[in-house]
């Protein structure tokens, strides 16, 4: 199973990279792909990575609720593929039939599950004093969530769920309950990682899929660096947007930064003001490292980042909801 395909365009950047981690796991073909929403980071790749390697089922919440011009022609380029292969419309409460793997989702197209999972259930004290943001009525809240099973293994991937979403699934009561590792939400940016997701799910292990200049913002980091029981938090690049105030040791990090620097400041950059006139980010074209997870069925997991081969081994825990 795959989550989410990257970028399109640079000739093939990202397709290659999935292909080439895929090589390395010994995968040739992926069984299912799930798109968890139809923003171009996530769904953008799919034509090119079709291209490298067949797909056999396409897992997504169905149509894009987004319909400006760009949307469309993403929409449109990833619906030709998908009909080429076999169709699952994501709904809350349903499972993909992975063998091996229980694979539920938990979010889908604005919906949550409506009964919690086996142990879960409890009060979540975290949405007492949760303040809501401002709606979204974007693609980003309608995205696929996943709890992934593996014996008692528990991992979980919201994509980029965004804050008022994550207390419609978590509040009043937790239907989800612990997990070992979280694929923090929405590359770690602020609209998103509520106390009362991040907390309530009590992760011993967080994996933040964030860039240089995307995501890793100084409040999600707070909440991530907080939540009771995590032993350690992993991430794709270094962050320039949380500096040396609150990222991890180098050891932690598989990509360091785009442009080499002399000194790397401890105080956060500002994020750049979006809009038509602001400089693009560099494109990291160069060699990319992975985080790599191992898990074994009674919950052990280990964590590999492929820049420096440090590994580090979470021994096996009873699981608490």
């Amino acid at each position: 199973m795959l989550v989410d395909t990257g970028w399109p365009g640079n000739n093939s950047r990202d397709a290659n990279r999935i292909a080439a981690a895929a090589k390395h796991a010994g995968v040739k073909a992926i069984d299912y792909l799930v798109i968890t929403h139809f923003h171009e980071d996530h769904v953008g790749g799919v034509p090119q990575l079709a291209r490298k390697l067949p797909i056999r089922n396409f897992v997504d919440h169905g149509e894009s609720v987004e319909h400006d011009q760009h949307a469309k022609e993403l929409y449109s380029a990833y619906a030709e593929y998908r009909a080429k292969g076999s169709h699952i419309l994501a709904k809350p409460g349903v499972t993909i039939p992975i063998k091996g793997l229980d694979v539920k989702v938990l979010t889908a197209d604005g919906d949550e599950i409506e009964s919690p999972l086996p142990g879960a259930g409890q009060a979540n004290p975290l949405c007492a004093a949760g303040k809501l943001q401002a709606p979204d009525a974007s693609e980003n809240a309608r995205s696929v969530g996943s709890l992934i099973t593996f014996g008692s293994f528990r991992a979980i991937d919201m994509g980029d769920l965004t804050w008022n979403k994550e207390f419609d699934l978590m509040c009043p009561n937790n239907p989800v309950g612990s997990v070992d590792l979280f694929v923090v939400s929405h590359h770690g940016l602020d609209i998103s990682n509520s106390e009362a997701l991040v907390h309530g799910i009590r992760p011993r292990v967080a994996i933040m899929n964030n860039g240089t200049r995307k995501g890793g913002f100084p409040e999600p980091m707070k909440i991530i660096h907080t939540s009771p029981g995590l032993e350690d938090l992993w991430q794709i690049h270094f962050s320039q947007l949380s500096g040396q105030e609150y990222t991890v040791p180098g050891m932690f990090i598989a990509n360091l930064l785009d442009e080499p620097s002399a000194a790397m400041p401890v105080a956060p950059i500002a994020a750049p003001t979006p809009g038509p006139n602001t400089p693009p980010p560099p494109a990291h074209n160069g060699p990319a490292f992975w985080i790599k997870v191992s898990a074994q069925p009674d919950g052990t997991f280990t964590v590999t980042n492929a820049r420096n081969g440090f590994s580090k081994t979470y021994g096996a825990i009873k699981a608490t909801n």
